[in-house]
């Protein structure tokens, strides 16, 4: 479209939009910053929160893009989920019968984590080549052109939320109303480590083009080693060890935590599974179990955002020729 073409055009971008906001906030005053082999974290994190700003305005820039020219506007945001979600309903409980109850439901709690992951990686992975003028004409933390990503599909994830806590009063379904807590420790865990990896793919991308196509390859492989259409609990009753090592993958708790909260049919860990049963697809892990997933997956994904905003920080010297 053409306001897309307008928006990633380096040169309009760089001299239209983004240095007039930098100048605005103070920022166009300020020093190029002065890249060396020693990275210091603190100061880069100091920089990244003083353009809050900015990532702010590039969230609402990307979204207003997105809808411009369109009667319905951010409505289709939701019209989208809608439809997937009564298409599942519908097909899986009239003609692709299961046995697992509610099985859309289930579904689709899990599959909104996916989407926030896979599409915010899809973006961010080229988002420092796709703006290629700003990061060589204008200062600024580059890093901020990976969050910005984020922040945009964590709009899109509200909207897909709120069209599921609709569905629930539609259709007067209950969630587990004791597990709902666990819906904030695994979203911050979830933007946490999708924020470190969109870090690190955004730069590894400038140097390697073929980033950017083979996360799409790996993302397909991921989905599938992720229990979002099969159930985790068939996955250790098939063998406990590659249950813990399912656990091993930080999406795995994220998914497991929402589907907890979202979806009420447990059941003892393996139950049915013995006789070929189908059964109810989530296992009875206390609320601790929950806890004690999200925490480690929490210090994993901090510790893997400091590592991305090293590697950032040494890759960045090169970026002007690169680009």
């Amino acid at each position: 479209m053409v306001a897309e073409d307008e928006f990633e055009d380096p040169e309009s971008v760089a001299s239209a939009t983004l240095a007039p906001i930098l100048d605005a906030s103070g920022r166009g005053d300020l020093p190029a910053r002065i890249v060396s082999a020693r990275v210091r974290l603190r100061p880069r994190l100091r920089e990244i929160w003083k353009s809050r700003e900015l990532v702010v305005f590039l969230i609402r820039k990307e979204l207003k893009v997105k809808y411009k020219g369109s009667f319905l506007g951010f409505i289709w945001s939701m019209i989208n989920p809608a439809i997937v979600l009564m298409v599942y309903y519908v097909v899986f409980r009239y003609f692709l019968r299961t046995a697992v109850p509610e099985f859309a439901l289930y579904l689709f709690s899990g599959l909104l984590v996916w989407n926030f992951f896979g599409v915010t990686l899809g973006g961010a992975s080229s988002a420092i080549v796709r703006n290629a003028g700003i990061v060589k004409k204008v200062s600024f933390p580059r890093e901020i052109l990976a969050i910005s990503q984020v922040g945009t599909s964590l709009v899109f994830f509200f909207f897909q939320f709120l069209v599921l806590v609709l569905f629930l009063i539609g259709f007067r379904y209950a969630p587990a109303w004791g597990y709902l807590p666990l819906l904030l420790g695994a979203l911050l865990d979830l933007v946490i480590f999708t924020t470190a990896l969109s870090i690190f793919l955004s730069a590894a991308n400038v140097y390697l083009r073929d980033v950017q196509h083979l996360i799409d390859v790996i993302l397909q492989a991921w989905f599938w080693g992720v229990p979002i259409i099969y159930s985790y609990n068939r996955v250790y009753h098939h063998a406990h060890w590659l249950g813990y090592l399912f656990l091993a993958d930080p999406i795995t708790p994220i998914v497991l935590s929402f589907q907890r909260a979202l979806y009420g049919h447990v059941a003892p860990l393996g139950y049915g599974y013995a006789n070929g049963a189908s059964g109810p697809v989530l296992a009875n892990y206390p609320y601790h179990f929950y806890v004690a997933m999200l925490g480690w997956v929490f210090l994993a994904s901090v510790v893997l955002l400091l590592a991305s905003l090293l590697v950032f920080g040494r890759l960045e010297g090169n970026f002007a020729e690169e680009l």
